[in-house]
């Protein structure tokens, strides 16, 4: 992997991706032992690129000599696609925030806890709504833990109480915030209100996927004291029309100089300095970083907004090829996966495995806050970072100690969506 190409949270790397899985599902990447059977175990995966990359396909299949088939798309065609071509996936890697539209449809399976080895210590985050040591953490939006059962194995319905039967085996979560350009700004940025600050007009930019860009869109109009939410994940139509009303005026007197939709536009438009202060995501921030160009992921008093992905299966998987979906799963979780992610600025359901395949030096600046010892590598061995940096925001208690809001499909969501089109259309 190139350092041009940072897996990255939705980007658009949905040729790549493809052709990655193709060519794992072919035998053609060699430099591991092809397995020999007489029913080859593949599994068709369909997801975002969060969680993929041509370095955990590789070791996957040297490691249990299952070949994985990368189906790439973006959050909302992955949804369109369960819902109406549920064969043509094995295993589904999606947001939980997407649960309220798929569970319904029937179309995914719940997987039993008790087949999942690491299940036990997946953190708490996901299900209780806290930390490791204990803390509460925000709950607005569709948190993890509001979605994490099934009332049965092919129920269409969410359990208040935890059963055997999960809707999503966690993987990976972040923190998001805003990303700007200090050496630019010259000052130091607290508050989500900045990005409709009219010092910043036409260098502010947020991102234009509805469900998650009204989100920073409510951390933006509540930092500025315009109005408090009782959930920014599930606003009320008036609350709806008050912040696209807020975001429109905003538009129409030239705030914003773009509003992007992926990876690569984010990196683009800040690492040209057409931006200074934006909606972003981790790996995004830490590229602009790897091109030598100063970046901050900024921490801010209102806290952050967060997401968290997992896995299930399509309701079409049964018998071996069930088997074999369990064993990816748990194959996932023992650590390899999870270092990966880490190294990228995300965070691993399984801290202890994910902990065990990185350096302390490694652990203490993605996951303690601590000052790196030596400088810090990509998953590709580029250098992301030199010795004595430490990480925005400090420690993963920190940083997810301070969760404001979740990801989130509202109740009024088609209203919603409509609302935030007509704004960017304004």
């Amino acid at each position: 992997m190139s350092k041009k190409n940072v897996i990255s949270r939705r980007s658009v790397l949905k040729g790549a991706a493809g052709l990655v899985g193709a060519a794992a599902g072919s035998g053609a990447i060699t430099g591991f032992p092809y397995i020999m059977s007489q029913e080859a175990k593949v599994l068709r995966y369909l997801g975002t690129a969060v969680n993929e990359g041509d370095d955990i396909s590789k070791k996957c299949f040297a490691d249990t000599g299952i070949k994985i088939e990368y189906i790439t798309a973006t959050t909302d065609d992955v949804t369109k696609r369960v819902i109406t071509q549920p064969n043509s996936f094995d295993v589904l890697d999606t947001e939980y925030f997407s649960l309220k539209k798929l569970v319904p449809s029937g179309n995914i399976l719940g997987l039993n806890a008790k087949k999942i080895k690491e299940f036990d210590n997946i953190t708490p985050v996901f299900t209780k709504g806290e930390l490791p040591n204990g803390k509460k953490i925000g709950n607005q939006g569709t948190a993890p833990w509001k979605v994490l059962y099934l009332e049965g194995e092919n129920s269409t319905k969410f359990s208040k109480t935890p059963t055997e039967h999960v809707t999503l085996i966690p993987t990976v979560y972040n923190a998001d915030t805003l990303g700007i350009r200090p050496d630019l700004i010259k000052r130091p940025i607290s508050s989500w209100s900045e990005l409709l600050n009219p010092e910043f007009k036409g260098k502010a930019s947020i991102l234009n996927i509805p469900s998650i860009g009204i989100m920073d869109a409510a951390m933006v109009v509540e930092a500025s004291g315009l109005h408090k939410y009782e959930d920014k994940g599930n606003m009320t139509k008036a609350e709806i029309d008050l912040t696209m009303k807020i975001m429109t005026e905003a538009k129409k007197s030239g705030q914003f100089r773009a509003f992007w939709k992926d990876f690569n536009e984010s990196v683009n438009l800040m690492a040209a300095g057409e931006t200074v202060i934006q909606s972003m995501w981790s790996p995004a921030v830490t590229k602009v970083r790897s091109m030598g160009i100063d970046c901050t992921f900024q921490p801010l008093k209102e806290g952050y907004r967060s997401w968290a992905s997992g896995f299930c299966v399509s309701k079409g998987v049964s018998g071996k090829k069930l088997d074999i979906a369990y064993e990816f799963v748990n194959w996932y979780l023992s650590g390899f996966a999870g270092a990966y992610l880490n190294r990228q600025g995300y965070y691993s359901a399984v801290l202890s495995t994910a902990k065990a395949n990185m350096s302390p030096d490694e652990w203490g600046y993605w996951m303690e806050g601590k000052a790196a010892v030596a400088d810090i590598k990509a998953p590709d061995g580029t250098t992301l970072e030199k010795a004595g940096a430490k990480r925005d925001g400090g420690s993963y208690e920190d940083r997810m100690g301070s969760v404001a809001c979740w990801n989130a499909v509202m109740d009024e969501n088609d209203y919603m969506v409509r609302k935030w089109n007509e704004f960017i259309a304004a």
